[in-house]
């Protein structure tokens, strides 16, 4: 599902993006005892998804970088779209080069996270941003297709190095 490519975290060689941007982190959303109160139902929304310690795609690390996607302006909360009455979340994605090798991959991180996080009910939209990569249209292919994205996390090597861009950074 992943191609190779010289991705210096992810398999080592020369980086793509040797000086990638990097942006500022926003602020984290303090959370309330109503939202710890699991007792209490509560919708699920995008800063939810983009921010609070459960879900955390701000929080998912580069695979050649050391930081975090957020970071790199690869995910931002105005790319996220819940609809918590249909169940569905759609996250749009940026690489931060147009031919970047690891789009898949990040993709797939992202899809992991949230396949990990969310409750089962919801159908979940992964894809690059309209325009921003060359291979958009098979990219967004690969990680539509369930089976391929199954058929990915049986590589022990490729879920090893998805579960790294999904760890923390000490």
């Amino acid at each position: 599902m992943v191609g190779g490519g010289g991705g210096g975290g992810a398999g080592g060689g020369l980086l793509e993006n040797a000086n990638p941007l990097i942006y500022e982190r926003s602020g984290e959303r303090p959370v309330t005892a109503v939202e710890e109160d699991e007792q209490v139902a509560d919708s699920i929304d995008a800063r939810e998804i983009f921010d609070i310690r459960r879900y955390l795609i701000r929080s998912i690390n580069d695979p050649e970088h050391p930081l975090t996607l957020e970071e790199l302006n690869v995910v931002e909360q105005v790319r996220v779209q819940v609809s918590d009455p249909e169940s569905t979340v759609a996250v749009a994605f940026t690489p931060t080069i147009p031919h970047c090798s690891m789009a898949t991959l990040i993709g797939l991180s992202i899809k992991v996270k949230l396949l990990r996080s969310l409750p089962q009910r919801f159908k979940m939209d992964v894809h690059i941003t309209p325009g921003t990569h060359a291979s958009e249209h098979a990219v967004n292919k690969q990680l539509a297709d369930k089976e391929r994205v199954a058929a990915a996390l049986e590589n022990a090597h490729l879920l090893e190095v998805v579960n790294q861009c999904l760890s923390a950074r000490s």
